[in-house]
Formats: structure tokens, sequence, C-alpha cells
């Protein structure tokens, strides 16, 4: 435990440059008094460590110390090499830098741990979009936009395209970060925050005007209030779907049962739904494993979809068909 804070120590110094004890014993989750046994370890060992004290003093590396990654368990190693999507990294035109990364950090690794990190590569891949995204499409037309206004701080001038009426808007907004969620790129923007979808976005202006971050902004933290936030609004202000589900069918999402299941097999469940307009392509996926019995605005628009698409194939194209 001691050798793995010892790396985490160096590690964080490397990345991070000066900090305090104070800061270490935080990151680290342990007392500054560990900290400074730990520092005084290291200084044992004969790694370059000073500490300055006063008010902007704190513990650094020697300029161009540099450590090799021996510190890696073999856990570690794999974890890494598992987590480099390819997919997502080429989409924000990042695809050589992560190999040639990836390749550094291999290089750098013990034979026994690069022997760990060549298996995971061999048996597992990531690949994070949906079955149905066509990798022709321009989903992601806009990203590498997007993702330099992110960087670059700079606002965005965007036609956006929503759920709710008016459908196309046009909107002025700051780019705080990008999150990758089953597939869809969604970037987080200011001011609010709000989220927009990228795929949704269909034209952009990047402006010369450059934005401050606010301070203490945390993009994973926000992603996980969000998320809580819109599964609390949905079961909040939801609108119910009533459905018949054909024997054995499941859904992703949570369903309450109106009773136990008539002689035929079917139940009758109740489903919360973000809008008719999504709910319409969900069900109509489960084909003539489900009925909708209501709301009746979610049943007359299924039931003209299937009596379209009856018309469609209702006669065969073959000569003679039935």
């Amino acid at each position: 435990m001691k050798s793995s804070r010892l790396v985490s120590i160096l590690l964080l110094l490397q990345t991070r440059g000066r900090m305090t004890a104070a800061q270490l014993a935080e990151e680290l989750e342990v007392s500054v008094r560990t900290v400074y046994r730990d520092v005084e370890a290291l200084g044992a060992a004969g790694v370059p460590l000073y500490g300055d004290a006063g008010h902007a003093g704190g513990y650094r590396l020697l300029d161009g110390y540099r450590t090799r990654l021996t510190g890696l368990t073999a856990d570690e190693a794999e974890a890494l090499f598992l987590a480099g999507a390819p997919g997502p990294a080429a989409q924000l035109g990042l695809g050589q830098v992560l190999a040639a990364a990836q390749l550094k950090v291999r290089a750098a690794l013990p034979p026994e741990l690069r022997a760990h990190a060549d298996r995971i590569s061999g048996r597992f891949h990531l690949d994070a979009p949906g079955w149905y995204t066509d990798a022709g499409t321009d989903g992601t037309r806009y990203l590498a936009a997007v993702a330099d206004a992110v960087w670059n701080s700079r606002t965005l001038r965007i036609g956006y395209r929503r759920w709710r009426e008016p459908t196309d808007v046009e909107r002025r907004i700051e780019p705080y970060g990008l999150v990758l969620k089953a597939g869809r790129w969604y970037v987080v923007a200011g001011p609010g925050p709000r989220t927009f979808r990228v795929d949704q976005i269909l034209r952009l202006t990047a402006c010369d005007e450059v934005f401050t971050r606010p301070d203490g902004f945390d993009l994973a933290a926000h992603w996980t209030a969000y998320q809580q936030g819109f599964h609390e609004r949905l079961y909040r202000d939801r609108v119910e779907a009533v459905v018949r589900l054909a024997p054995g069918v499941t859904l992703a999402r949570a369903v309450r049962l109106d009773g136990p299941a008539g002689a035929d097999g079917w139940t009758v469940a109740r489903i919360p739904i973000e809008s008719v307009e999504h709910a319409h392509a969900e069900f109509l996926r489960l084909g003539a494993d489900i009925e909708v019995l209501g709301p009746p605005e979610l049943r007359e628009r299924i039931a003209r979809t299937v009596t379209e698409l009856a018309a469609v194939y209702g006669n065969s194209p073959f000569p003679g068909g039935n």
C-alpha cells in the first residue's frame, strides 16, 4: 500500500508541479503526517524532491526529472489500454494522438506489464456507438468545431433542433465540455449550464468572443447531477403510457405492472415516457409484442403508422406474389 502511495506522489508532482503536503494528503486521502513520512522515504531513495517553505511553498521535483511507469500494477496497465476507445478519439480528431500515446506508454512499461497490456488489447475492444449508428452520417459533423471551442473557450452560435415547439431554435452557447453517453456526444454549455446533443446541431458559427469558464466547474460532477435531475424530472412530471406486453418482453426503463399476467400471458404495464414522439419510435421497435392502450394520441400515432406500413407492404412487389 505504501509503495503504491509513493508512486502516486511521484506522478502527482510530475503532472501537476508544486503541491503542498495538505494538497497531497487530500488527494491521497491520508494524513499530512503520512505525507511527511512518504516524502522522507522518497528522498532517502534518491528521488530529487524538494520542499519550499512559505505561503507559496510546497513540494516539487527537480526540473527535468521524469519517472518511468514502473509503479503500474498489472490491473492498472490493463485498465489503461482498455480505456483507450479509438472510435471516440477518432471522432475528436485524436485517433493518431491516442495511438502514439499508447505506443509511448507501452514502450515505457516493464516487459511483464507490457505482456498484460497486449493481452487485454487482444481480448477486449470497446465500441461505444449503438448498432444502428451509420459511420457515414454527419452526426458528428460539428464535433471537431465544438471540441475546438471547448478547448479554446470560444463562444458558438448554433442552429439547434429540439423536441419541443418551436423545434428549430438559435442559441449562443459557451461550451464548457463534451460528454460521450451511449454513443452520442453532448456538449455542456453556458449560460446555465445547459446540455445539447451535438448531432442535433443544424449549423454552427464560431465566434471570436472568449468566455470565462466558471470557477470550480466539474464536468463529471455536473453530468452526474444532470442525469439524476433528468430522472427525477422524468418521474415528477412524467406522462405515462399504458401498454400490454407480450410474454417475456422486457424494457430497459422502469415498468410498473398493473396486476398479474392474463390468461394469454400478456401483462398490462405503465411506463414513463419523455414525449409521444420519443415513445412512438421506441415502441415501434417492439413490433407486435406491444400494444399501446394510452394515452390516446400515442395509440392513434402508432395506429396511423401501422396503417401506412400496411399500405406499403400490403401488395407484393413480385409478379404473382400474394
